[in-house]
């Protein structure tokens, strides 16, 4: 829900959380319950990280249409480990 900045005449300003349909609607003040009018201010637009963007736009792309995959993924070049020990070599592998 979006977040709305309150005038009240006597004690300041503050803000209230409240949904969009009642944006309009008077707000008493928490401190006094005098009627308290709206002040317009700049949107608070936030900015994520290009990682996490990308991964929400992927997301919502796929809900509608997603990805086919017609081969498996390619093999990563992971290096075989080095066995030190030679009784490392009788134990059952995964």
């Amino acid at each position: 829900m979006p977040t709305y900045r309150f005038s009240c005449t006597v004690c300041g300003p503050f803000d209230l959380i409240r949904p969009m349909r009642e944006s309009g609607a008077p707000a008493g003040c928490p401190s006094c319950a005098r009627e308290a009018r709206r002040v317009l201010t700049a949107p608070a637009l936030r900015s994520m990280p290009s990682a996490l963007r990308g991964a929400l736009d992927a997301q919502h792309r796929s809900a509608d249409t997603p990805g086919v995959v017609t081969s498996p993924p390619p093999r990563t070049g992971r290096a075989q480990r080095r066995v030190t020990d030679p009784r490392q070599l009788r134990l059952p592998r995964p």
